[in-house]
């Protein structure tokens, strides 16, 4: 089954810990990125680790292979379940994380995080891939670097809904994708150019759902997850 993960894009810790206790024991994934560990630091991920939940470290890692391998390491050996990096990187820059975190697991004796790979944020549309001298589509960009990711061993990538059905038929089942920019009907798109429903994500063959504000800024963040994963459970029926 599809696996929800709620974003903790926070700075507060006064909403972060409203936000926690209201989700506290339902079967999800948490994610941290820059704002949240910028805040709190990298200890953020063992707390949350200390409270049951699977961590996604949402630092999208780009830079010389060296550090992003050492920087792989620290996040592997706190305790992530899975971490990024942005493959536009260079196949190199991926294999380091790959390595980084197989080799740290091997000597901690810990379950391997799910290295992923992040394509085209779901927040660039076509005109802004231009603007940065990508050339070609949106679909073009995202399988080309995908395709780097997985030669460089990378466990999956990070793209939208758009891209899936694509992705699906180049990489098969084994390939995991994690789809950011998921908005229930009836919310609002915010800052994010390329979504889609919970449903259409999963029909589409995504296995991480990355959902946001429609549960943080819920009247009822607990009845906004359990809508979430009644939606993605019938789905998966469907």
């Amino acid at each position: 089954m599809a696996k929800l993960v709620l974003a903790l894009d926070f700075r507060e810790r006064e909403k972060l810990e409203r936000i926690l206790k209201e989700v506290e024991g339902a079967p999800i994934w948490v994610k941290v990125g820059l704002e949240a560990i910028s805040a709190f630091g990298l200890s953020i991920i063992s707390e949350l680790k200390e409270k049951g939940f699977s961590v996604f470290v949402d630092m999208k890692l780009h830079d010389i292979p060296n550090t992003v391998e050492s920087a792989t390491r620290v996040i592997t050996k706190i305790g992530a379940d899975m971490l990024n990096v942005h493959c536009s990187g260079g196949k190199a820059m991926c294999s380091a994380a790959v390595f980084g975190a197989k080799d740290e697991v091997e000597k901690l004796g810990i379950k391997k995080p799910y290295v992923l790979g992040v394509t085209v944020l779901t927040s660039m549309g076509v005109e802004d891939l231009g603007a940065i001298g990508m050339r070609g589509t949106t679909r073009e960009t995202v399988i080309r670097l995908a395709s780097l990711g997985k030669e460089a061993g990378l466990d999956g990538i990070v793209s939208s809904a758009q891209e899936i059905k694509v992705l699906r038929e180049y990489f098969g089942k084994d390939f995991v994708i994690l789809t950011p920019g998921i908005r229930p009907l009836g919310n609002e798109i915010n800052d994010q150019k390329r979504i889609a429903t919970p449903s259409e994500a999963v029909k589409s063959g995504a296995d991480f759902l990355v959902v946001g504000r429609p549960i943080t800024a819920a009247s009822s963040p607990k009845e906004a997850v359990n809508a979430i994963l009644k939606e993605i459970e019938e789905a998966e029926k469907s």
